[in-house]
């Protein structure tokens, strides 16, 4: 299987839409170490990394949680703000020290009820980011757990 890059928002967005979801930005500093959000827990924000890593991990029954990807520079850290029930379906932790921009889910959906177009285009660069970490949850939960791993590295 081939990598496929992370849709960013700055490849994914038109500038117009950029330039009106970065007016809701407030710039944030993280400690190493710092659990940005729990599996199950209300999906009220988001951010995009501007410096640092964060890992994203599953919960496995009767095992310790799976990291399953590893999120830098221009990434979207979190998705379920997008789409109901907007609760996580992940954990995220700060690995190193993070300066990210944090948006508040809740103006961000009303700006987008109110210009579909805007909603699209964030719609379909959310959607992609879900589906690109989709395979790698099930990737590296295979690697992690399956008899012959995932058959990515063959």
């Amino acid at each position: 299987m081939i990598p496929t890059p992370t849709p960013t928002m700055l490849r994914a967005l038109p500038a117009e839409h950029r330039q009106r979801l970065m007016r809701f930005a407030r710039e944030v500093s993280v400690p190493q170490g710092t659990r940005l959000f729990e599996e199950g827990g209300k999906a009220d924000r988001f951010w995009i990394i501007r410096t640092g890593t964060v890992e994203l991990d599953m919960h496995v029954p009767g095992r310790r949680a799976a990291v399953v990807e590893t999120l830098h520079h221009n990434e979207l850290v979190g998705w379920s703000w997008l789409f109901g029930p907007h609760v996580w379906h992940m954990g995220a932790e700060a690995t190193t020290p993070l300066r990210a921009y944090e948006f508040d889910a809740t103006a961000v959906r009303l700006m987008c009820q109110e210009d579909p177009a805007l909603a699209g285009s964030i719609t379909q660069w959310v959607g992609d980011v879900l589906a690109h970490r989709l395979r790698s949850a099930r990737t590296r939960l295979l690697d992690l757990y399956a008899p012959y791993g995932s058959g990515a590295h063959a």
